[in-house]
């Protein structure tokens, strides 16, 4: 009887850790929102919200962090319940610096607003912008039901997200190139776009942490092929 009382208490533990991780990420892909727009639209008022916002991320990630080693203490868990906990652990690591990239974001939003802009330039950012959202959105969503074939699909939807950065990339560098004085606002325009393809990987990251804590497969750098990804399905 101690022991069931003892595993339903670890058990209500973890639910506590997965939902204060879940609500980290919502606040997280709310920075992410909040920082396109701004950069799209030149809402300072938002870059600002932004900015001011990554001490509330920063906060959440030291807390969960300290109760993860807490629970590890206490209760020494073993296999899967470890690899969960480990799992968690390294996705709001990776929650954080999505909070430092949106901040990033923010910051050139808020410069690129003293700056005339091309319309085209706002338009491309916009649509990587929105790739990036929703490939934080579908690993997030992984993470909360443990649903490792939507992982293994949103891992594989950062290959797109790299080939539109780069395609940008290479449009910001034609413009220096055309026009030199364009390059102060260009290069803010890159740096903006550069952040973007970050918290993809980041994104990418925690959907390859959600694979580790169900299969206990560690598929980082690695490329998976289709009989890789039915193996890990079955």
């Amino acid at each position: 009887m101690a022991h069931k009382h003892i595993s339903e208490k670890f058990n209500e533990e973890m639910d506590d850790v997965r939902n204060r991780v879940l609500a980290m990420g919502g606040l997280v892909e709310a920075q992410v929102r909040d920082a396109c727009e701004a950069l799209i639209s030149g809402n300072t008022s938002l870059a600002h919200r932004v900015i001011q916002g990554d001490a509330m991320v920063n906060t959440m990630e030291k807390s969960i962090d300290s109760h993860c080693v807490e629970i590890i203490a206490r209760r020494q868990p073993t296999a899967s319940d470890l690899r969960l906990i480990m799992s968690l652990l390294k996705s709001i690591t990776d929650l954080e610096r999505i909070g430092d990239e949106s901040t990033k974001i923010a910051l050139m939003a808020l410069e690129l607003a003293e700056m005339d802009r091309s319309r085209g330039e706002c338009h491309e950012l916009g649509h990587l912008g929105e790739h990036v959202r929703k490939e934080l959105h579908d690993a997030l969503d992984s993470l909360a039901r443990m649903d490792i074939r939507t992982a293994l699909e949103v891992a594989s939807e950062d290959l797109k997200v790299d080939r539109e950065y780069e395609a940008i990339t290479r449009q910001l560098i034609t413009l220096i190139m055309e026009n030199p004085s364009n390059v102060s606002r260009v290069l803010n325009t890159l740096w903006a776009a550069r952040s973007l393809e970050r918290i993809g990987d980041h994104a990418k990251n925690i959907c390859e942490y959600t694979v580790y804590a169900v299969t206990g497969e560690d598929v980082r750098h690695r490329y998976l092929n289709e009989d890789d990804k039915q193996a890990l399905l079955s």
